[in-house]
């Protein structure tokens, strides 16, 4: 797909990605902020106990990585900040649990009134987890 067409289909989109703070969500996250920063919100799911948890999770393990320098240097610092806090929205959660583990109700009602596009970028690392997806319909 071009690089236009991801533009124009994300442009004015709520994104949901969960297990944020991953390899593969970083570069992801990355990506979007710098090539589509018209998103509407961007809402990830951080493993985190509550919501100030999460942020706090996010930016030391997601935007304060080497991953973030070119954005910085185009944007600069400042204007990433502004924008990561107007449009990006980690969430205290866990994908393992019933509606994602978020417990806050109001920002989960918001959440999936609003979500155009779900990414699951979410793993575990344990070695000895089920494979029959036990919590899947619960989710749905």
């Amino acid at each position: 797909m071009e690089s236009s067409k991801i533009q124009q289909f994300l442009e004015g989109k709520t994104i949901f990605i969960t297990g944020a703070t991953g390899f593969l969500a970083k570069i992801l996250v990355e990506k979007i902020l710098r090539v589509q920063p018209n998103m509407k919100k961007l809402y990830l799911l951080v493993r985190a106990s509550d919501t100030k948890s999460a942020k706090k999770r996010f930016y030391e393990e997601v935007m304060q990585t080497e991953l973030f320098k070119v954005l910085r240097e185009k944007i600069g610092a400042k204007n990433l900040n502004s924008l990561v806090e107007e449009k990006v929205f980690p969430v205290a959660g866990d994908i393992s649990f019933e509606d994602f583990g978020i417990e806050n109700s109001e920002i989960k009602d918001e959440m999936f009134k609003e979500i155009d596009i779900i990414i699951n970028s979410a793993a575990t690392t344990r070695f000895d987890e089920r494979y029959d997806c036990k919590n899947i319909n619960k989710v749905f």
